[in-house]
């Protein structure tokens, strides 16, 4: 475990719970607000999360060899994490141009 410094590994996993807070935090703000278009912003960010716990995982195991194709599957969940939240910052501002529309 020592391919990273211990304030890079603070930096790491409180960005990871930091980024598991704001998916709940946003699921709950759908909940509250009766907008379904935020849960669709919660889902969208899962790729990016998943992306986070390959690098984590990987540094983790001392980035070994064996464990490579995390890097190929955080790259990978990068790119779909993009798509995915700017897709749902699309349907968070289409559903609130239909909202002020229907108003």
């Amino acid at each position: 475990m020592n391919a990273l410094s211990i304030p890079t590994w603070i930096v790491h996993v409180s960005s990871v719970v930091e980024w598991i807070a704001a998916i709940w935090l946003v699921w709950t703000y759908g909940d509250i607000s009766s907008d379904r278009s935020w849960r669709m912003l919660s889902w969208g960010m899962l790729p990016a999360l998943i992306g986070a716990m390959c690098a984590c995982t990987w540094h983790f195991f001392d980035n070994i060899s064996a464990l490579s194709w995390l890097v190929t599957l955080q790259a990978a969940m990068t790119v779909l994490g993009n798509f995915t939240l700017c897709a749902a910052g699309w349907w968070l501002w289409r559903s609130s141009k239909i909202s002020v529309n229907n108003e």
